[in-house]
């Protein structure tokens, strides 16, 4: 094992050196709301994408939302001129997770870089999640009413059928359960016709067709929620994974693609209680279809701090206080040990602290500080769960954007991550 202090972003050269071949890298985060993961979050990726020639960003968000902010990076047509214009448009809560200076910050800084370089060798910026049904519905009406309206009935049937339930999904979720209220048939109709579209070249094409994508997954997705237990996490993070998949594709042969996600998606769940539970992630998945040599797995942890997250599911967030991390935690084993920030490369000889199982801290968008005492932990054996990892003592909370405030919708399993 490697230990390197962090002070200044060259001091991430070992674990460059580790990442110079991988495929996909995958950066993590304990919590959606410390500024200091976000920044040296950053700091990494802009020297992924500067000097190891990474392809694309993907993040833990919204496929609409997220290619806004893509149109915008690289000087798309119709882009914002700003990316933090694009931004300031998220509305599904908690749109701080992006929504925010930091991520606003490097947004800015892609814009700059890919300017100057050709189009076919800007870097994009995309989202993996399944949430946004209503969103891509609208987006493949758009493009469909542009492109190919005689394809719109197949767009239009899938709509009619979630119509009655309105933007309530959880409501449609429930109704699923009877089988004659299932849209099932509607969407893989809608989704073949736009794979068949997709198969020709265009950004907008692919768009169109990942929207449809993301309309399956969130039938899959809300149909699984209702029923509780694993199956809808797994579902998430399985569209997750394919999506990535089809942005490798998309981007080439020698593409190489970034994701930001929360330490839950990226720390192989095998070396977790959350494949006891029956739950897969997407660390978990990338290791196994690209082989472990072409991933690299980075998680982020801290002793103690603040935090932007909200006390309940739909709430405004607000900065909380992150208590010291509990007794035989990785947490408190780190702060006992390490300087102030460092990053850990694992491998070869490694003490048993990091092969043994203690419990590691994950903060969601829900959070509640006095729960630390008997929640907030994943027992997990950190050596196996991630190549790196990114060591930040005490962290701050990060500055989300003025943006409206939206309603939450059905919570997610686990909560909030």
């Amino acid at each position: 094992m490697l230990v390197q202090r962090l002070g200044a972003p060259s001091d991430f050269d070992p674990l460059l050196e580790r990442v110079r071949d991988a495929r996909v890298v995958m950066i993590g985060e304990s919590t959606h709301g410390s500024y200091d993961y976000y920044r040296l979050r950053e700091q990494l990726t802009r020297r992924l994408i500067a000097e190891c020639g990474f392809s694309f960003v993907a993040v833990e968000g919204d496929w609409p939302d997220c290619d806004r902010v893509h149109r915008s990076v690289t000087a798309a047509p119709g882009g914002a001129l700003d990316p933090q214009n694009a931004l300031e448009r998220f509305e599904r809560w908690p749109t701080w997770m992006w929504a925010n200076a930091e991520v606003a910050r490097f947004c800015s800084w892609l814009r700059a870089w890919n300017l100057e370089r050709p189009e076919q060798q800007r870097a994009g910026f995309h989202g993996l999640d399944v949430y946004s049904l209503w969103e891509s519905m609208q987006a493949i009406f758009d493009y469909l009413g542009e492109e190919d309206p005689t394809s719109l009935e197949a767009a239009q049937d899938a709509y009619r059928c979630f119509e009655p339930y309105g933007k309530r999904v959880e409501d449609y979720g429930a109704a699923s359960r009877f089988v004659s209220a299932r849209c099932e048939e509607e969407v893989i109709r809608l989704l073949a016709r736009t794979r068949e579209h997709a198969l020709s070249d265009g950004p907008d094409r692919f768009s169109a067709w990942q929207n449809a994508e993301v309309v399956a997954g969130a039938e899959r997705y809300y149909r699984a929620m209702v029923g509780g237990g694993p199956d809808s996490w797994n579902i998430r993070d399985t569209h997750m994974q394919d999506t990535l998949d089809r942005l490798l594709q998309r981007y080439g042969p020698e593409a190489r693609g970034i994701v930001w996600a929360h330490n839950t998606h990226v720390g192989d769940a095998r070396a977790t209680d959350m494949a006891a539970d029956g739950m897969v992630n997407i660390g978990q998945l990338a290791r196994e279809r690209y082989g472990d040599d072409a991933v690299t797995l980075i998680g982020f942890g801290s002793y103690r701090g603040t935090v932007i997250a909200a006390p309940r599911w739909g709430s405004p967030p607000e900065a909380m206080v992150v208590p010291p991390a509990r007794e035989g935690s990785v947490e408190r084993r780190l702060h006992e040990l390490m300087p102030e920030r460092a990053v850990l490369v694992f491998g070869g000889d490694q003490p048993g602290w990091v092969t043994d199982t203690a419990d590691h801290r994950a903060i969601g968008v829900v959070y509640d500080p006095s729960f630390e005492s008997w929640g907030n932990y994943v027992p997990t054996r950190l050596g196996e769960r991630y190549d790196a990892f990114i060591w930040c003592d005490e962290t701050t909370a990060l500055h989300p954007l003025a943006v409206p405030a939206v309603p939450g919708e059905m919570e997610t399993y686990p909560a909030g991550v």
